[in-house]
């Protein structure tokens, strides 16, 4: 019974699942869009899949050990005169949650991870990350959340601040869960197994390019849409239909060029980097959500 409720209490606070007594293990996102740069002259069709899968440990009451692993794979043109790349983020999320009193929980993340198109795997694959977000217990069904996540990436090093809130209605039918500026999830219960709602995911990320290009792509992506939600196998299975607004850009720089510390998307130091490839514009974008639900 012990286990039940510490899992039950790193979903609610931790925010990988919803406002219902579950833990998501394993999630997976895919979509597809079509992008234009902003002079009309390169139009490319763009994938994306993303998996993740997230297995907590009860260590004592105090303490859970967090392990994790999540794939990114994106393939687009990335210039009309080159051929398409594939880039491909690998990376381990380790860590622990900590309950430092009946008000307040940390859970602190190391994120070491490969990033590149993997033509000749090295020493410019490899990134290093870091998470810590504090949480603070207002009531049961409303939280706020204060941390900061760091990476270090081929343009330099990345510092962003992280609020959020949770909060679930008293029927459970709705509730929001967000860590701004990373992600933010609304949810509606229609019936027990229809859902319709909105959900945010931003990340900026670096993927190294290998061979002639001898370069890195810096991503900058926001990702808006909204979703209507089925659910399977006594909730278990979940599927999610989901439409909106892909802003992502994939910005081409030359090894070593960089920008040193970067806070959200304000360089410290300003940009003189030569880009070259032109800016991507936002586009529609569709997609599917499968989630593997533990009913706790």
């Amino acid at each position: 019974m012990k286990y039940r409720i510490t899992l039950m209490a790193l979903v609610l606070s931790f925010g990988v699942a919803s406002a219902q007594n579950y833990l998501d293990i394993a999630r997976l996102n895919v979509g597809s869009t079509t992008l234009e740069d902003v002079d009309g002259q390169n139009e490319t069709d763009v994938s994306n899949v993303n998996f993740e899968f997230l297995y907590p440990t009860p260590v004592n009451d105090k303490t859970i050990l967090i392990t994790g692993l999540t794939v990114e794979n994106t393939n687009l043109n990335l210039r009309s005169d080159l051929n398409s790349e594939g880039l491909t983020m690998t990376r381990l999320n380790l860590g622990a949650k900590v309950y430092h009193s009946r008000k307040w929980t940390g859970t602190y993340l190391l994120l070491p991870k490969l990033a590149s198109n993997f033509n000749d795997v090295g020493s410019n694959d490899f990134q290093f990350g870091a998470i810590a977000l504090l949480e603070y217990r207002h009531k049961n069904r409303f939280r706020t959340k204060y941390g900061l996540y760091s990476s270090s990436e081929e343009f330099g090093t990345i510092i962003t601040p992280l609020l959020g809130v949770y909060y679930r209605t008293p029927n459970n039918k709705f509730y929001i869960d967000a860590a701004f500026p990373i992600r933010m999830e609304a949810n509606y219960s229609i019936t027990k197994k229809f859902s319709l709602g909105a959900d945010l995911r931003t990340s900026i990320k670096s993927y190294n390019v290998g061979g002639d290009l001898d370069g890195y792509v810096q991503e900058e992506s926001i990702r808006f849409g909204f979703y209507a939600g089925y659910s399977f196998l006594k909730d278990q299975l979940i599927l999610r239909a989901k439409a909106g607004l892909d802003t992502t850009d994939y910005g081409l720089y030359r090894t070593n060029d960089t920008v040193g510390a970067q806070i959200l998307t304000f360089q410290v130091e300003g940009d003189d980097r030569l880009r070259l490839n032109k800016e991507f514009a936002s586009s529609v974008f569709l997609g599917l959500d499968v989630i593997y639900r533990l009913d706790l």
